[in-house]
């Protein structure tokens, strides 16, 4: 398994620079934090969620496009996804002039529908997620290349440009507290953060609903959920996979979970104190810090990431109003 080195994070860093975001790092040190977060630690949070298409998947997604022949290119690309992967893969398809198709389940919020037409990809709507998937198979053994949403070394590659970035903005941080869907974005973080600072602690964040890495861990292997039950979509895969959680396995210390109401309240703390409407997926590091483990990061620098956001302010009051109740 082909792990990426500091050398090639750098490259792809340059690769990327001019055409991504360096998204901003914000102290969570404002008084209204003072008796949310734990006793005597800092708390830093990285805006990813300002990258180019709403998340850092346009990283992985830009570089997967870069390595692309003239022949690929000609044919296009193809993706299944309900969230920010579907919008990210129409961003960099659209950046490098390459024609995109996504496969997206009915029930996607039509937002992101029409984020991705807009971004000028061919959308293709099937009743379920799986028949998604079953349609971007096709269409990748038809002659288009297949741009998995977690799995593969151009993706972990792209996450690691983002944990590179958050340590040199913010070397104070000894304890990362990062969201998984797939495994992508922590296994990049994890490899980038490991490499600089071996003596720093990389811990992840998964839906009870939702938390294949975490059985995976305790597996020993990739594990395959029997259902999906999150209002996290943007976390809900499914299975993992051979590289990215063999990726995770070297560098990830332990995985926490969380549930549906924890990410609400971390939402509703990113609306009330930095204005910043937060999809689930978004808010989970912030629901571990709140509260899995709100006793053990006691005296810390405690790095979380805002992965990405693309909610729909109807989909958004959806979510808070089950809070409220």
């Amino acid at each position: 398994m082909s792990i990426p080195n500091l050398s090639a994070i750098d490259t792809a860093a340059k690769q990327l620079d001019g055409v991504l975001l360096k998204t901003p790092v914000l102290p969570l040190a404002a008084a209204r934090w003072e008796n949310v977060l734990p006793d005597c630690a800092s708390v830093t949070v990285k805006l990813e969620l300002f990258q180019q298409a709403g998340s850092f998947k346009a990283r992985g997604a830009y570089l997967g496009i870069l390595q692309l022949d003239a022949d690929q290119r000609a044919a296009g690309v193809v993706a299944a996804s309900g969230g920010n992967h579907a919008l990210a893969v129409s961003w960099a398809a659209q950046a490098a002039g390459v024609d995109a198709l996504i496969c997206m389940p009915r029930a996607v919020d039509p937002s992101r529908i029409a984020g991705c037409e807009t971004l000028g990809a061919t959308v293709e709507l099937y009743d379920t997620m799986a028949d998604a998937f079953a349609a971007m198979n096709a269409c990748a053994d038809a002659g288009r290349t297949l741009m998995h949403p977690f799995e593969g070394a151009h993706m972990t590659l792209g996450a690691a440009t983002c944990g590179a970035e958050y340590h040199r903005q913010a070397p104070q941080i000894d304890t990362y507290v990062v969201p998984i869907g797939g495994g992508g974005l922590i296994s990049g973080m994890g490899c980038a953060i490991k490499q600089l600072n071996p003596s720093a602690t990389v811990i992840g964040v998964e839906p009870f609903g939702a938390d294949s890495m975490y059985q995976s861990f305790a597996n020993g292997a990739p594990a395959t959920l029997a259902n999906i039950d999150t209002i996290a979509d943007s976390l809900g895969a499914p299975y993992a996979m051979p590289y990215s959680y063999g990726v995770s396995a070297k560098y990830v210390d332990r995985i926490v979970r969380v549930a549906d109401d924890e990410m609400r309240h971390a939402m509703n703390y990113y609306q009330r104190n930095l204005r910043i409407t937060a999809e689930p997926a978004c808010a989970a590091s912030l629901a571990a810090v709140l509260g899995p483990l709100s006793g053990d990061l006691t005296g810390r620098h405690v790095g979380i990431i805002a992965c990405g956001s693309n909610i729909s302010l109807t989909r958004y009051a959806e979510l808070m109003g089950a809070l409220a109740q």
